[in-house]
């Protein structure tokens, strides 16, 4: 791993995957799913639902991009898979039901630690956003969150989801530097490989306690938490 201070010193842009990062996605979408689930009279565990509806959701835009035709959009892709998910579950549903639960992950809000740790960063680092969500789900986000960043980028701009290398390549170039000027930080394992195989810097925000896989792109930190980082590297 490399030390803080290198990192202190090679970085001047500190980059977030949003959801599951800077928002809650788990716990804002187990809520939403628990009150639907309960009206449809589904004995269905919430947290498996939306476990299971991620899973899928991170599937479905896999093969999209693998497909190497033009970008699908995230709503369409979310509303795929909650479709695909509900009829596994045997949940009838109507396509306005669909397209609430999609529609929740525009209201999700932070991590409670989360405004206070970038708090910490500003100043020594410009903060960005790079996400696969839609460029108005991420605007109407906003509001929700109360997070400002300096750039919020959307992979559509690239036309391809992470971890597809165009993806890092295309916000770095949007903050007018080099991969390797940019510090990464994702709670999800395949976007730390993905930013470290294009040349970034990376952090691996290990909320849920799980050993990181032996690739080759090893994060360059790992903290147990946002604010964990702020302190590290504010």
């Amino acid at each position: 791993m490399t030390s803080v201070s290198e990192l202190k010193e090679s970085v001047s842009v500190c980059m977030f995957d949003q959801y599951g990062t800077i928002v809650d996605m788990q716990g804002g979408l187990r809520a939403v799913a628990a009150g639907f689930l309960r009206e449809k009279g589904s004995v269905v565990d919430p947290d498996a639902f939306v476990t299971w509806w991620r899973r899928t959701h991170f599937e479905n835009s896999m093969i999209d991009a693998l497909l190497g035709l033009a970008h699908t959009p995230y709503r369409e892709i979310g509303h795929l898979s909650v479709r695909q998910v509900m009829d596994r579950a045997g949940i009838a549903h109507s396509e306005a039901e669909v397209r609430f639960l999609v529609g929740s992950i525009e209201r999700l809000t932070c991590f409670p630690e989360v405004p206070a740790a970038l708090d910490r960063l500003r100043g020594r680092y410009r903060l960005a956003v790079l996400s696969n969500g839609d460029p108005d789900m991420l605007e109407a986000a906003l509001p929700w969150h109360g997070v400002m960043f300096d750039a919020v980028i959307s992979v559509a701009e690239a036309n391809a989801f992470k971890p597809a290398r165009a993806t890092y390549e295309m916000a770095a170039a949007r903050m007018g530097v080099g991969v390797e000027a940019v510090l990464f930080v994702a709670n999800h394992e395949f976007d730390c490989v993905g930013a470290k195989a294009a040349g970034m810097r990376t952090v691996f925000v290990d909320r849920r306690r799980r050993p990181f896989a032996r690739w080759v792109h090893q994060p360059d930190l790992v903290v147990g938490s946002m604010a964990e980082l702020g302190v590290l590297l504010g």
